[in-house]
């Protein structure tokens, strides 16, 4: 355990300070395609979120009451990767059940949330600070709630950059790495407030 992070501030600085996409990088493929359209990037800003909510609080059980206590350490990357899938199954099949559009609209996105980097990455972060269970729930909810903060960001900043003048040159991926590039320097402006390295 932490005792020098509150969760709160653990949850704040998850989502601005130390932000898993634009201070880390992590979990860029499909932020950088999903976020052509803003509908497609709510959707899988807020799957993103519910699953590493989810996937850290099980990550966390199972190493500490799994992992540790049978001395295999050495499969920790595994077995994260497996609950992770199983998680993100799950929420598959939910998100057809339920919402057949968003469904058809993630396509090939939904299933490689289970190899979203950023996802496995809070899981590896969490063990490594040695986060207690509050902690780590916190830090999963508010690394979520920061990916899903970014990509609906850039969504809304593509429709406006769509319709603006840009330069033949920029058009397509060349304005949007700018455009990545500005919004991570303003992530980065909030770093001197609170850190959870």
């Amino acid at each position: 355990m932490r005792p020098d992070v509150t969760p709160l501030i653990l949850f704040i600085a998850s989502i601005f300070t130390s932000n898993i996409l634009l201070s880390n990088f992590l979990g860029m493929c499909s932020f950088i395609s999903v976020s052509k359209d803003f509908k497609s990037s709510n959707g899988l800003g807020l799957a993103v979120t519910l699953t590493l909510t989810v996937t850290t609080a099980l990550n966390w059980l199972v190493y500490k009451y799994l992992i540790i206590p049978l001395g295999l350490e050495y499969l920790t990357y595994i077995v994260f990767i497996i609950v992770i899938a199983a998680v993100v199954q799950v929420l598959e099949m939910l998100i057809e059940r339920f919402s057949s559009n968003l469904y058809m609209a993630l396509g090939i996105f939904l299933p490689l949330i289970t190899v979203n980097c950023a996802i496995f990455g809070v899981a590896l972060f969490m063990q490594l600070r040695n986060y207690d269970f509050i902690q780590s729930v916190f830090f999963g909810a508010g690394s979520g709630l920061g990916w899903w903060l970014a990509i609906v960001t850039l969504a809304a900043i593509r429709k406006k950059v769509d319709a603006a003048p840009v330069p033949p040159a920029l058009k397509g991926p060349g304005i949007t790495l700018i455009t990545i590039g500005f919004m991570a320097m303003a992530f980065i402006g909030f770093s001197g407030m609170i850190s959870v390295q």
